[in-house]
């Protein structure tokens, strides 16, 4: 009897907290909307609003990182709103990098359109799990782990990475760290590197962060 009760509940809990069935065609997002947990649907709807041409062109990688990523998530495509899925364009220069980061709300996949990576991402039990890629190979990282790509060629590469989510959210694990607002305690920074102060405040420097 209660090994049934369990399994009912079990079932009663994935029922609750899946995502919903769609209850209409499509919900374009007003991006004017207070935002809850998704955007409210706009009455007047275009087809500009399933369109988006800035996948198209190579991205400007003469930044720090050597890459860029191009989003092409619902607050590009206001069509997207309620359909869970994205994509984005990543295009690094050679020795450019995808620093380490994670998307909390999706999973990615990468197919290579240019060049070769190494990619790889890190399991809770601090395994990586790394390959090099190259192009027309794919490449899968899981929801919520922390993952990279580098551009080890000597010749630019890109990808496009496919996720299962409107607006997948990206945290940089450095930016988060050293760059919040407010800014993370050092003496929190200090113990959890191990590390001093002075090795803190360089990092900190470096990430444009003056706090």
């Amino acid at each position: 009897m209660k090994a049934a009760v369990v399994v009912l509940f079990g079932i009663f809990l994935a029922s609750v907290m899946a995502d919903p069935e769609l209850l209409q065609d499509v919900c374009v997002a007003d991006l004017s909307s207070v935002k809850v947990n998704g955007f409210v649907c706009r009455e007047n709807i275009t087809a500009d609003d399933f369109f988006f041409t800035g996948l198209a062109k190579p991205g400007l990688t003469n930044n720090t990182m050597g890459s860029l990523v191009t989003a092409a998530s619902v607050q590009k495509i206001p069509g997207l709103n309620t359909l869970g899925i994205s994509m984005s364009r990543i295009d690094y220069a050679p020795g450019g990098l995808n620093p380490p980061h994670t998307h909390p709300r999706a999973s990615e996949i990468v197919f290579v359109i240019k060049g070769h990576l190494e990619v790889g991402f890190i399991t809770t039990a601090n395994v990586l799990i790394s390959k090099t890629i190259k192009k027309g190979e794919i490449f899968v990282f899981p929801k919520g782990l922390v993952h990279f790509q580098k551009n080890n060629g000597k010749v630019s590469a890109a990808v496009i990475a496919a996720f299962n989510s409107q607006l997948p959210g990206t945290q940089a694990i450095a930016a988060t760290l050293f760059a919040a607002t407010p800014p993370v305690p050092d003496h929190v920074l200090t113990k959890a590197f191990q590390v001093g102060k002075k090795e803190i405040r360089k990092i900190k420097c470096r990430l444009g962060s003056n706090k």
